[in-house]
């Protein structure tokens, strides 16, 4: 199958030196990128800036902002059997950004932000039938019933829900991933390598 998958952050620039962005390391998306391509499948990766190897067997897409990976995704998902949505996309991003380095002033600073498109919204929107699209949600609280809104809402067949306690930024994370009909499937904490396999299997045999 051909498979596409976000991860890693993005970056929302406030002049050439700074941005705004988050923890994400991309771990999660790299992993289950891995093991999808040792299944056999065709993947291509969109990866915001992370500091990780490509694995084998993967063609890796590099973008930084959000609306950068917007345009990728909607490129090359009307190719895709399977669209993973693990990124931790930025949802706002300075309104009017410096074309030179800002320099510091006496007093606060207020910094205008506008809304980032939503791209995993707009997969759901524009997925295909044949396709199936999986979500993420990363919380600090009401996992579950925050990931099944999220599920609903953005037209999702799978979501990998966890809290950001367990997993941000981390080599390990814990997760709980309903299908679209709300059966739920908990896995343990355990290394993300060992979770991406088993997030492989359940989904895309699923498929």
């Amino acid at each position: 199958m051909r498979i596409l998958i976000t991860a890693g952050p993005t970056r929302e620039k406030i002049d050439p030196v700074r941005f705004i962005s988050n923890r994400s390391t991309g771990k999660m998306g790299y992993a289950i990128a891995a093991r999808a391509a040792e299944a056999g499948h065709d993947v291509t990766l969109i990866s915001g800036p992370v500091a990780l190897e490509c694995p084998p067997d993967v063609k890796r897409i590099f973008v930084e902002s959000a609306s950068e990976m917007a345009q990728v995704v909607h490129a090359n998902a009307p190719a895709a059997d399977v669209i993973i949505m693990s990124a931790a996309v930025a949802d706002y991003r300075p309104a009017h950004p410096w074309e030179s380095k800002m320099k510091k002033q006496p007093g606060n600073l207020f910094l205008e932000l506008e809304r980032t498109e939503d791209i995993l919204g707009t997969a759901g929107k524009n997925k295909l039938p044949h396709q199936l699209l999986v979500g993420f949600a990363a919380e600090t609280e009401n996992l579950e019933a925050n990931a099944l809104d999220k599920l609903q809402r953005k037209n999702l067949d799978w979501i990998i829900a966890n809290l950001v306690s367990d997993g941000f930024g981390s080599d390990t994370n814990r997760v709980i991933i309903f299908n679209r009909s709300g059966e739920k499937f908990p896995l343990d904490l355990e290394e993300k390598s060992t979770l991406a396999q088993k997030i492989v299997e359940l989904i895309l045999q699923n498929k």
